[in-house]
């Protein structure tokens, strides 16, 4: 089904780039031309301009979204200027942050403007922080006061807090009503909003007492009071816990919707599963950058010298491990000039371990995100992931030692060999335990550059190791 759906999204996306292929087709020739070629060009490109336009408007704007993060800047600008200002607010709403910085820059104030008033509420929260301060102020001050007032709430929460997510949209009804009274005020609705499974029954107070699922409307008789056949002990939230937490929840119970509270059950609002999952994508998404010391907003196309910015730390990081790394093998220099083996074999011991603990990584920064990694379960789980290195190191440790034996006819090089794998792989798994552990004990997240410290770690000892060994049983 995945593969399907892309499939789709390729295709719906053909028409648009081919467009662009042609349009920088015409413009190149242009570019070699004289005056009266330029101006039949020129009609060629108004025509382009108003068929991507055309393309544009039939396309989902998270499809034109898509479209906009795998574009080079100036193909992103022709794409941007032809998107309807209907669209163009849900469009820097599903962008990353990055990429919706520069539309934003480059939009004149009154387009701007014009697409803000598109948003409602929630998603106007999603871009607020992205905006102008002229253009903040004159789209707030066009809400209605009850809007305006649940916009200024929600974005006072951390973005990674569950009141960010919630949205004011939660239908209500008093726990004395009759099913009657609900599809009175349904029907008086005209339409639901969306992902709505349930309508949340309040007391008088507005303290939630329970939720009636909507397939309820249908089975139970119209004279049924709403109190005999709501469902209460609901999984509710409180607006400052954490985002990815409550994610786990609505995964773990399977929720479409559930309620947010403040600290005396009062209803605030609600929360639901198409922001919940986009949150954990983005989770995700971040995650994968930050073990390499990525941005989780890195624009694939942004500038060459933001891009470059943006990895001086890491670079900086990556170089110093290095150089103590090679530290490492000056220090033995003297035992490779005896044994020039040493120097095609030792990237070997140090590669495998590089390997395991990255595996291993991963293991532990999912285990720390779903909050399966606690003070009481720690110690086993080391315990096993070092004993699943040892069965490893001892399985492909004895088969490197043996095929280095053969080529080097050296049998006590083949144990160094085998040894140092085996006693690497073990120093791996072991810091791709601690990285992360350490980095959420210090307030920073796991993934956060794991990846560059664990090839300092498995770089350095594997080299120590491995050297130190054949200095000691074959250097004399």
């Amino acid at each position: 089904m995945k593969f399907s759906s892309q499939m789709k999204l390729e295709q719906r996306l053909a028409p648009i780039l081919e467009l662009l292929r042609r349009q920088h087709l015409v413009e190149s020739l242009v570019d070699r031309s004289d005056d009266q070629a330029g101006l039949g060009a020129g009609v060629v490109h108004r025509r382009h301009q108003h068929e991507l336009a055309r393309a544009l408007a039939r396309l989902h704007p998270a499809d034109i979204a898509h479209l906009a993060e795998m574009l080079p800047p100036e193909e992103r600008s022709q794409v941007w200027a032809s998107v309807q200002e209907k669209m163009g607010g849900a469009v820097l709403a599903e962008v990353n942050d990055m990429v919706a910085e520069g539309l934003v820059a480059e939009t004149p104030p009154d387009r701007l403007l014009s697409m803000g008033r598109t948003l409602d509420p929630e998603d106007l929260a999603l871009i607020e922080d992205l905006l102008p301060d002229s253009i903040r102020s004159r789209l707030l001050s066009d809400l209605q006061e009850g809007d305006r007032s649940w916009l200024e709430t929600t974005v006072t929460y951390p973005e990674d807090t569950v009141g960010h997510l919630m949205t004011g949209d939660a239908l209500v009804i008093d726990s004395g009503a009759t099913i009657e009274d609900v599809l009175r005020f349904v029907r008086t609705l005209g339409d639901l909003p969306d992902h709505t499974d349930k309508i949340f029954v309040v007391d008088e107070r507005r303290h939630l007492v329970g939720a009636l699922p909507l397939k309820a409307l249908i089975i139970h008789s119209p004279k049924r009071r709403v109190s005999d056949v709501m469902k209460t002990g609901l999984v509710a939230f409180t607006p400052d816990e954490d985002a990815e937490d409550a994610g786990l929840a609505f995964q773990r119970y399977d929720l479409i919707s559930a309620p947010v509270v403040d600290s005396r059950d009062r209803l605030l609002g609600r929360l639901t599963v198409d922001l919940v999952m986009d949150f954990l994508q983005e989770q995700a998404e971040e995650d994968a950058y930050l073990r390499e010391g990525l941005s989780g907003d890195t624009d694939l196309f942004g500038p060459v010298y933001a891009g470059a910015r943006s990895r001086w730390m890491w670079l900086a990081l990556n170089l110093m491990t290095a150089f103590v790394a090679s530290r490492v093998i000056g220090v033995f220099e003297g035992s490779i000039q005896q044994l020039v083996a040493l120097a095609t074999l030792m990237p070997i011991v140090a590669s495998i371990g590089g390997n395991t603990g990255n595996q291993t990584v991963a293991l532990v920064v999912r285990g720390l995100a779903l909050d399966q990694i606690n003070s009481g379960n720690l110690n086993y789980l080391a315990l096993k992931e070092l004993g699943i290195a040892l069965i490893n190191g001892l399985l492909w440790g004895s088969l490197m030692g043996v095929i280095a034996s053969l080529i080097y006819s050296d049998s006590q090089l083949g144990l160094v060999m085998a040894t140092s794998t085996m006693l690497n792989l073990l120093v791996a798994a072991g810091a791709g335990i601690a990285v992360p552990i350490i980095m959420e004990r210090l307030g920073r997240d796991p993934a956060l550059g794991s990846s560059v410290v664990l090839t300092f770690v498995t770089d350095s000892m594997g080299f120590l190791i491995f050297l130190g060994l054949a200095t000691m049983l074959l250097i004399h």
